[in-house]
């Protein structure tokens, strides 16, 4: 049964669950709310998904997220240096892009651990954007973006269910992330770099070229995910987003993507963010303590790094064994 089957299985029983203990829990106003939760923890995973892909861990994405929509909206304050939506988004990608071109080219060029090296950078962009960038609450978003905050795509007065119209750039980031993975040799190279990097230097992919590419295509997604995160909230805090890392990591590893590299889909991505905030939903209807919450998204990362852990040292044992049959 594939890993994506399996989490499609557990989504369906746990609603399942939560309706009969709640039956207010099936309804329209649930399902998009859980939808508006999991837009910004999803366009993160995406981030995080092609990092682990590569066999690296990226922490730093939620710093660099934040300081990029941070930066982009204090900055297009005012009438004057409002860019309009599009402007502000390049502006944000660009932002997002150069912070993580610094993840790759330190990560690339002299070989160091992807988790050290992010962990140093979040602290890093966290302490500029707070020391020289700001650091103050902007309760106003520039209008270029403030009537996104709104904007519904589908709304429904009656049970007050409203679907955000940012859900769009969700699937289209989604449906692109899947493309790249699946039809180009950028996709290939991650997979490669992910299975054995000396072997994909040898297979003529051109290593240290695809790891600064990739870092910088991360930070350009995450990038986005913390305009979204601005928008949805209709307010830009440099203090938020930092320490969510665990949420979406949680989510990527749950849905199959290996910690060891190499291994990973689109789909088990998407349904393991649903996971992750239907459980959130489902313990916050219950009255479970936000510290709990924290505790049981730890919970799950550890069980799903175990079975990881446990069918490599079965597929390798399996392995061992057919060679000593071939001998």
């Amino acid at each position: 049964m594939s890993n994506e089957l399996v989490l499609a299985s557990i989504i369906v029983v746990l609603v399942i669950v939560m309706c009969a203990v709640n039956p207010a829990f099936l309804s329209v106003h649930t399902l998009f709310s859980i939808l508006r939760s999991a837009l910004v923890p999803m366009v993160f995973a995406l981030a995080v998904l092609l990092v682990i892909i590569s066999g690296g861990i990226d922490v730093s994405f939620a710093a660099i997220g934040i300081f990029a929509a941070y930066t982009t909206v204090s900055l297009a304050q005012g009438e004057r240096l409002d860019f309009g939506l599009i402007g502000i988004l390049a502006f944000a990608i660009v932002i997002g892009g150069a912070l993580g071109f610094v993840n790759g080219i330190v990560i690339a060029r002299f070989r160091l651990p992807t988790l050290i090296v992010t962990l140093a950078t979040q602290g890093i962009f966290k302490g500029v954007l707070l020391a020289y960038i700001g650091s103050r609450y902007m309760a106003e978003l520039p209008n270029g973006i403030s009537w996104l905050s709104t904007a519904n795509l589908i709304s429904i007065e009656s049970t007050r269910a409203y679907l955000p119209m940012l859900i769009v750039p969700v699937v289209l980031l989604v449906i692109g992330a899947a493309f790249l993975l699946r039809r180009t040799m950028f996709g290939r190279g991650i997979y490669a770099m992910g299975g054995d990097l000396e072997g994909a230097r040898r297979a003529g992919f051109p290593v240290v070229r695809l790891q600064i590419l990739l870092y910088v295509l991360v930070g350009a997604v995450a990038a986005i995910g913390g305009l979204i995160h601005v928008v949805l909230g209709r307010s830009a805090n440099p203090q938020d987003l930092v320490g969510t890392e665990l949420d979406v990591i949680a989510a990527v590893v749950l849905g199959g993507a290996s910690i060891f590299g190499g291994r990973g889909t689109v789909t088990g991505t998407v349904l393991g963010v649903l996971l992750v905030q239907i459980i959130n939903n489902s313990l916050i209807l219950m009255g479970v303590p936000t510290a709990w919450q924290r505790a049981a998204v730890g919970f799950l990362l550890v069980i799903g790094v175990g079975i990881q852990a446990v069918m490599a040292r079965r597929a390798s044992r399996r392995t061992f064994v057919l060679d000593t049959v071939k001998e």
